[in-house]
């Protein structure tokens, strides 16, 4: 049962041109699959509103407690990876959050939060362990 996926970014020029469009492995396909859900706002994919995680309505958010941030996230994430990806049953996922201080050449440093997201599950296709690891800035987002 050898299937070949696209891989993200989709090179949409090359599918156009009726050209070979690079392709991944099942679990590499899912990665790319919760990177995408993880990186998108609810309502910013139009004919789903339901896709997406709730990372961007907290970016900026500096008072709410480290705690609380962790447990939004984390059921966001939970929530949507159970609906969005079918490939996975059996979705764990384990979020920590860090300050880090950002040195600038000026007299000013920047904090940012880093957030390490591991989620974990099994493949449903062959009932192998699945384990990604993403990590990002928050307040504001970057990779």
């Amino acid at each position: 049962m050898n299937s070949s996926y696209y891989k993200l970014p989709l090179d949409t020029f090359k599918i156009v041109k009726n050209k070979e469009v690079e392709s991944c492995d099942l679990n590499q396909s899912i990665i790319g699959y919760i990177h995408l859900i993880t990186t998108s706002y609810f309502g910013e994919c139009t004919f789903d509103e339901s896709f997406g995680c709730s990372i961007w309505n907290v970016d900026f958010d500096n008072l709410t407690s480290t705690n609380k941030l962790r447990n939004t996230i984390s059921e966001s994430l939970v929530e949507s990876i159970v609906s969005q990806e079918k490939r996975l049953k059996k979705v764990t996922v384990d979020v920590t959050i860090q300050q880090e201080e950002f040195k600038n050449r000026g007299s000013l440093n920047r904090i940012k939060k880093l957030v390490e997201i591991k989620v974990n599950g099994v493949v449903s296709r062959t009932n192998e362990q699945f384990a990604c690891l993403e990590r990002f800035y928050i307040a504001p987002l970057s990779f």
